[in-house]
């Protein structure tokens, strides 16, 4: 199995998390999906061929941190729930083409896996 991960955030304001990151650090806006009340429900940031991914949402300890694009995501969301692990997202397909699960760990920690790899802009 290859993966690859990607730090992800959630931010109040996404537009302005935006701005803000590209005036202050150079950050390039990616992908930028936007949920029926106009919300950003998943956004790529790009900063010298790196990316971060977000939505839009109130900050909450432990739900942010990693997300991983795994090949075969089924097989191990079947390995997940055998472990016994704390499944706080089932297994669902997303508006922007990725499926996916969240899992918390021992400590707490939210992990998000799928299948989506952004590609850059």
């Amino acid at each position: 199995m290859s993966a690859t991960f990607y730090p992800s955030l959630r931010f109040r304001d996404g537009d302005a998390a935006v701005a803000w990151l590209h005036d202050a650090f150079g950050f390039e806006a990616g992908g930028i999906h936007r949920g029926d009340d106009g919300r950003i429900r998943h956004g790529e940031l790009w900063l010298d061929g790196a990316a971060i991914m977000f939505g839009e949402g109130e900050p909450q300890p432990n739900q942010d941190g990693i997300y991983a694009a795994v090949d075969d995501l089924d097989a191990l969301h079947e390995r997940a729930g055998a472990a016994g692990a704390e499944l706080v997202r089932e297994l669902q397909d997303t508006p922007y083409g990725s499926r996916e699960f969240s899992a918390r760990d021992l400590e707490g920690n939210v992990w998000h896996f799928g299948t989506y790899r952004p590609a850059r802009p």
